[in-house]
Parts: C-alpha cells; structure tokens; sequence
C-alpha cells in the first residue's frame, strides 16, 4: 500500500469554478439534481479519504433515473473540463527549466556559447504536427466556451471586475458555463476530414499564428541577435490517408487551399493595422528611396498621404496580398483593396517589400520603429508560415504503394510482373525506372479506383507546390515500411507527377517530397539500421539525400507498444534511433527523427520536455518532429498562453538535448544499456504471454472495456480497426489504449515491467539507472503517471461483463498482481515512498480527479450491464458515450 499523503489545499480557482457549477446545476438542473449530485459528490470525496464506506457512493448512485443519471454524468464532466483549465493556469504544464531562456542560461553553464546555439540554429527544425487521429471526444463547442472562461479568469486575475462590455466577470463566467450546461456535449454525426481541417485550422490561426512570431522576438532578446526561423509548424489533416478512404485529392486541396486563405487574410489585417500605424510624414522624417520607390509604384495618390510614404507603399502591399488571395482562393477577399495591384509570385516577394519597409524605419533614431511591433511580427509571419501556413504531409500504407506501382508497370507493358518479384529484383526494376523521367502512367490507360485515385493524390501535391510553394508538402510517409523498395515505390509515384527528375550528368536526382519510412512494429525498428543503410547504399540516392542535407525516419510508438508493451516499445525506439545515428554519419547525412507521440503513455504520451531530453545522445541534432493529435491538441494549444509554455517546452527540450555534454560516463552506460537489453526482453515476453498467448484474452478485452461501445462515438473520421477482424494485431493503437483507460486499467502503459524488473533482481543498480539516467528516469516517470491514474478495485466492477467468469477471474488475477508488482518495483527503483511523492502537484491533481472519476465508472458498468442485455432505451446508449466522455475528460490523456 502506499505511505500515506500530505493533505493539499485544492486550487482556489477550482473552488471558485466548482462554486458557480454548482450554482449553474442549481438554477438549470433543479434543487433535486443539484442535491444528488452534491450528495454523491461528498460521498465520493469521503470515500477517497479514506472516513466513508463505498456504500454512500452506491446508494447516490442507485436513486438516479436514467434522467437524472445523463444530467449528472454532464455535470462530473464540466467539472473534470474546469479542473482542468484552473490546473493550467496555475502552471501544471509548466515544467521548471523548460523555456528557452534557462535552457540557454544552463548550456552557458556548461560552457557553451550562443554564438555555438546560433550554428545549431541555422540548421534546425522543430515542428509539432498536428493530426486528425480520434481522441478527442469534446465538440469544439466546448472547448471554444472553454476558452472563453480562461480569457474571462485572466481579466480577473488583474483585479478588473467588469468586462470591456460592462458586464461584472463573475455573472460572464457564470453565463458561460451555464453555456456549456446546455450545449450538446456529444458530437451526432461523425467527422468529416473537411471538418477535421476546420478544427486543425482554428488552432493555426486563432493560437499559433499571434503566438509564434512573439516567441520568436522572445528568443531574440534571450540571444541578442535574429533567431532563424527553425521552430514551425506542420500536419496531416487532409494528407493522412493511411486507413482513411475519405482522404482524396479533393481534401488535400480542400486542406490547402483553407490554410492559405486563412494566411493571407491574417496578413491582410495585420497590413490594415500597420497602415493605420504608420503615419510617418515625409517632411518629419528621411525616407529612404527604396520606400519612396514602393509608394510610387502603390498607385496610392490620395491627397490625405501624399507626405505619407509608409501609409502608401502598404496600401500597394495590401493591393498585392488582396489580388494573391484572389489568384490563389478564387473569390474577393473579405476586405477588398481600391488599389489595383499585380498578385506575389511568392512569400519571399512579400517578405522583401515588408523588409524594404523595415530597413526605412531602421534608419532614424535608435531603430526603435523597425525592432518591434507589427511589421517586425508581420516579416516573422511571412517567414514562417508562407502562404500555405502549416506544411501538409501526405502518408499511406506501403502496400497500397505495392499495388499501385505494380499496376503502373503492368500497364505500360514493363516486364515481368512487379508483385512477383524479390526485393532485390524489385529494387532494380525500380531504380532502373528512376533514371529515367518518362512517366508510366498514361491518359489513355484504364486504372483500377485504388491507383486513380493514387495518381490524383501526388498530382494535386504537384498544383500545391506551384500554387503554394515547396515547403506546402515536403514529406511523404510510408506506414508499414519495410524494405528499401518501400521508399523506392514513393519516388515512383512522385515523379508521375514531375516531382522525381533523375540525376543529370554531376546533377543529383530532385525530389522536392522526402520519401520517409514509418518503422513502427518491434521487428521494424530492428530492420530500420539496415534498411536506411541499404538506401543511402544506392548511388542515386546517396546523391540526393546528400544534396537535401538530412533525411528523416519516422519511429512509431503506438503499434510497437500494442506488439511488445510499454517498456519493450519505449527501449526498442531508444535503440533504434541510437543504431540509426551511425548509418547516418557514414553517408554523411543529418538524420532528422520524427516521434508519433500520443497522449496517453501506451502511445508515447508524457512530458515532451523530458521525453526529447531523454533521447540517446546525438539523436536529435537540432531537427526533431512531433506529432500532436486529439485530446493533447486542445491541452497543449487551447489557449495562447498553455501554447507559449509548450512550444517553449519542445524547444528548449531540443536545444539541450542537442547541445548539453553528455552526463553518463562510458561506463554507466554500457551497464545501464545491458540492463535495459536484460529487462526488455523480460517484460516483452511477460507482455506477449498474457496479451497474445493466453487463451481468451481477446474475448476478455472485448468484454471487460468499452470497446465495442467506443467505435459508437464520432470522433474521427478514420475507422476504429484495418480490418473487419477482432483480432488486437488488426485493432488500431488508439482504441486499444483508449478503452483500457476507460476500465481504469491503463494496462499498455505498465504491463510486463514489474515482472521485468523484480526477474533482474538488481534494485541498486536500477536506482543507479533512475537517478543517472534521463531515458529510465522519464519512463519510470510516464510509468509513474499512468499507475496512479489506474485503479484496480474500479476495473474490477467491469469484471462482471467478461462472459467466461472463470476466464475472466484468471486472467483478471494476472493483471491485478502484475500491476502490484509495477508499483512495488517503481517506487524500489526510484526509492519514494509513494507514487508521484518527487511529484506532489500531479499528485494532488490525480487525487483531486479520483473521487470524480469513481462514480462515473461505475455508472458506465451498469449502463454497459445494461446495453449488452438487449436494453434498446436510446438514453442508455446515450449515457454510455457520456460516460466515454467524462471519463475522458477526467483522466486528460487517455487517447
């Protein structure tokens, strides 16, 4: 058992929100639902400190109709939703050390200087990239009343008690959550990509767009000079087609060109600003010619500016922007120019005329007009977001790519038949191909739908780069890569579009869309060193990866942990990435890795800080991407401010685990490594015999979690599992982690390693290895996190959904010692006396949530009782979902 806590006062602002729920339950719900749930919620409460019995919990519970229990369940999740927000802004997802300033302050202590940090820069690249994968179960509704709230609690906390409109704060938080009581929580329809772009895109433009270029002019005054533009932006959402039918051409286009109307309408009001702002006359102040030249050539001859050459040459730049929009979108801006003006060929253009405008202000006085304010904000936007705002990958399964490639050969009469080929025979046939730019697809062709629609997909890609630039699409994803000819297959398709041009004489090939393997299985990041070292073997290759300058892998988190658990999964990616590193320098590239985290831990989930600091040692090089998808999407980047402390958190994170020397000696770890090799290997054969080889363990995962009941939601457009199979090697990552959450279980997060650990029976050398080592110091921590959060005692309310009892009373058994073994091991190894006791503020925040939780899993078990029995009363499948809902909401990254 654990030790015993400290009591911890709870946050004010959950007092203050919890307060005005519960007045908004009151005069909304009724005196009656608010007594009911208060009553639950004290005995909930009563029950987690341990003074209560679990039998008031169990009669609140029984006195609910199924009315009443849809109504509660509502009101457990806003407050799990306000909890939450008052968490974040007092700074929970604010890690210490994580922001760019102390990052630099720590690497000066260790001798390194900026001038050192700038070299890093200029050839850096730091990306989160947004995903449509379905976790998260909120309606943007709520979250948009959500963030309201936190803009209203920010006008509070400056002591201000009206809004600007007059209202008094506390009556406009009140309205809103009675907002969020009435507002459908649930989504009816599923998802379309058209509306997963449209949800993508309110993040770029309403939170990443204004903050960027402040962070930017930040970690210029941290480093006394311009920071290259290295951190930016990137998705999927409309290029991901992997498992997804609905991702056609038209929704890439769809996906684009939305992004850059969003863009250039953000430039457009920032001009329209700046030419409010911008008054200078010229009888005041010097004007250079070049700004004079700008204002001559705006048509601008207004009387009212004749001496107002700043105002004039932006009303030109407003005129060009406004005939871009039109050129690009095809229909009128929103706010149309009276000016005529010749649409940019480029961002550069633009950048280059803001720039001409710089330097004119530059020339007077101290540069105070030219270091700041908008214009400088508005050239850092240009720079970074372009005119297609986030870089769009594309990515589909490699055997699609198979198929597809083998029909274009067929067609064309190429001899013999592609599908029946080796990989070496393959690789040959393809390269031979690659030398040539006679495209194999031809008009007159009739192809199946697959390879049609294939064919529009890297077409539409091609109209991107002309209409948008190159870095609109710069990487094309292969899932399921595993074989050299997997990434040959891309090129392929590429240069059916014109985007592959073979090697002339001394020239390299070109191919503006890096072809990227996905390694995601354990036995793919094995063959990942082999397989990279085969493909820079290739002379033509080598030539253009070497042109490019880096190259990058992707390493999958999600299917190598359903394949081998969560320890075996995290060491295989640790690994891979280390044997990649000397592949890469003998072909004399840089390697870039790209991470498919998730939110939950089974899915790579957990601090990114110390997630990336955490990264062997010279993996990271300045170039890392990420991905960011459903519930994380909304807890990182809901708000400006959550936004500021995570980019800030990813970027220095990069900066030190580029740049910081190594703490380890040789020695420590050659051992730590062994020993991770020895544990492994234990937990993955520990993992493997209770998930893959135990008898009825597939029947006992579909009937003790909600995972039937989970497909039911529409949260993504992307079906739940490949294939119409039940088997868990065919069930997609995210439902698989998201319904052991749901039943408190969280078994990918921790399964296998207390087995593992108590097996290799070295306890001073595993707290040696979480004390010293930052890879086993932030996968104990994940761990860590995750044990808390499950509960053993509420998933064994589910277990009276396993049909087999005796089954499930075995296999339920194992479980439930395997994660005593995990909590007794973790707290040996990192010597606390309690779960999260180095972590008290995500201690008091679990704590907080739990009493909240309980109820809602065991109001979820009846239901669920109740639906497989045949129940047909639509308010049970409802409160089902709800239940889904709040669980959710509660636990934060459970997807």
């Amino acid at each position: 058992m654990d030790a015993p806590r400290p009591t911890i006062s709870q946050n004010p602002d959950i007092r203050y929100l919890g307060r005005l729920l519960g007045d908004v339950i009151r005069i909304y719900g009724g005196e009656r639902l608010f007594r009911q749930t208060e009553y639950i919620r004290s005995a909930s409460v009563d029950r987690a400190r341990g003074v209560a019995p679990a039998e008031g919990v169990d009669s609140g519970l029984s006195a609910l109709t199924l009315d009443d229990t849809l109504a509660f369940v509502r009101g457990f999740m806003l407050f799990s939703m306000l909890a939450n927000l008052a968490e974040d802004r007092q700074g929970v997802a604010a890690e210490p050390g994580a922001d760019v300033a102390s990052a630099v302050a720590k690497l000066e202590g260790d001798g390194i200087q900026p001038a050192q940090i700038m070299q890093l820069l200029e050839r850096a690249l730091v990306v989160p990239v947004l995903t449509a994968h379905p976790t998260e179960v909120r309606r943007k509704s709520m979250i948009d009343h959500r963030n309201v709230i936190s803009d209203l609690m920010v006008l509070r906390d400056t002591g201000a008690t009206e809004t600007e409109q007059g209202e008094p704060i506390d009556d406009a938080i009140s309205r809103q959550i009675a907002l969020l009581w009435q507002t459908r929580p649930l989504r009816r329809e599923r998802l379309f990509v058209r509306d997963e772009i449209d949800n993508a895109l309110s993040y770029f433009r309403d939170i990443f767009m204004p903050v960027l270029p402040g962070l930017y002019a930040r970690w210029d005054r941290v480093l006394g000079q311009r920071v290259p533009g290295f951190l930016r932006l990137g998705t999927w959402i409309g290029g991901d087609r992997d498992g997804n039918p609905f991702v056609q051409a038209d929704q890439l286009r769809l996906a684009l060109g939305r992004a850059c109307g969003s863009t250039l309408r953000y430039y457009m009001d920032a001009l329209h600003e700046l030419g409010a702002q911008l008054s200078i006359s010229s009888e005041l102040a010097a004007v250079p010619a070049s700004v004079r030249d700008l204002a001559a050539a705006s048509g601008d001859d207004a009387p009212s500016r004749r001496d107002e050459p700043y105002r004039r040459a932006i009303a030109g730049i407003y005129a060009r922007v406004a005939a871009t929009y039109e050129k690009l979108i095809g229909s009128a801006p929103p706010r149309v120019s009276r000016l005529k003006g010749v649409p940019y060929e480029s961002a550069q253009d633009l950048r280059a005329d803001l720039a001409t405008l710089g330097r004119g202000l530059a020339m007077e006085g101290n540069g105070t007009l030219a270091s700041g304010g908008g214009l400088a904000r508005l050239i850092r936007a240009v720079e970074l977001f372009g005119f297609h705002l986030a870089t769009l990958d594309m990515r589909q399964n490699s055997a699609i790519h198979e198929r597809v490639v083998a029909e274009l050969l067929k067609e064309a009469g190429v001899e013999p038949d592609y599908l029946a080929l080796d990989e070496e025979a393959r690789v040959a046939l393809l390269r031979r191909e690659l030398a040539s730019n006679r495209p194999l697809g031809s008009r007159f062709a009739r192809y199946s739908e697959e390879t049609t629609t294939e064919l529009g997909i890297v077409q539409a890609a091609a109209e991107a780069h002309s209409l948008y630039g190159p870095a609109s699409i710069t990487h094309y994803l292969i899932s399921k890569a595993e074989s050299v000819s997997d990434m040959l297959e891309v090129d392929i398709l590429l240069k059916e579009a014109g985007l592959w041009k073979a090697a002339q004489g001394d020239q390299p090939p070109w191919a503006p869309i890096m072809a990227v393997p996905l390694f995601e299985t354990i036995a793919d990041l094995e063959a990942a060193p082999g397989i990279m070292s085969a493909y820079f073997a290739l002379p033509e290759i080598g030539a253009l990866v070497r042109a490019r300058g880096h190259q990058e892998v992707m390493i999958g988190y999600s299917d190598s942990n359903k394949d081998g658990g969560y320890l075996t999964s995290t060491w295989g990616l640790y690994e891979a990435s280390l044997a990649l590193t000397p592949v890469f320098e003998a072909a004399g590239v840089a390697m870039q890795l790209f991470h498919g985290r998730g939110g939950a831990v089974g899915r790579g989930g957990g601090s990114s800080f110390a997630a990336i600091q955490a990264q062997p040692p010279g993996t990271v090089q300045g170039r890392i991407r990420i991905t960011e998808q459903g519930e994380v999407i909304a807890a990182k980047y809901g708000t400006q401010e959550s936004a500021r402390i995570n980019l800030e958190a990813v970027t220095s994170a990069a900066l030190l685990a580029s740049l910081e020397p190594e703490r380890l000696s040789p020695a420590d770890s050659e051992r730590f490594k062994q020993a991770m090799d020895r544990i492994s290997s234990l937990a993955f054969h520990a993992y493997r015999d209770l998930v893959y080889e135990t008898p009825g363990f597939r029947e006992f995962f579909r009937g003790l979690t909600p995972i039937q009941e989970i497909s039911g939601l529409k949260i993504g457009s992307r079906p739940a599992s490949r294939t119409k199979s039940n088997r868990i090697e065919d069930l997609r990552a995210i439902p698989w982690v998201f319904s052991w959450a749901q039943a408190r279980v969280m078994l990918p997060g921790w399964y296998g390693v207390g087995q593992a650990l108590k097996e290799f029976g070295d306890d001073a050398l595993l707290r040696d290895m979480a004390q010293g080592w930052p890879f086993f110091r932030a996968s104990m921590a994940n761990m860590e996190m995750v044990l808390a959060k499950s509960d053993l005692e509420i998933a064994g309310h589910y277990l009276p959904l396993v049909e087999d009892k005796a089954e499930g009373d075995a296999i339920f058994g194992r479980i439930r010692e395997g994660w005593h073994l995990a909590h007794d091991q973790l707290l040996t190894a990192t010597g606390q006396p309690h779960l999260l006791a180095d972590n008290p503020t995500l201690d008091a925040s679990i704590r907080l949530r739990l009493p909240y939780i309980e109820p809602l899993n065991l109001l979820q078990v009846e239901l669920l009782k109740r639906h497989r029995a045949g129940e047909t009363d639509p308010r049970i499948s409802e409160g089902i979902q709800l239940s889904i809902n709040a669980i959710a909401t509660a636990l934060r990254n459970s997807g």
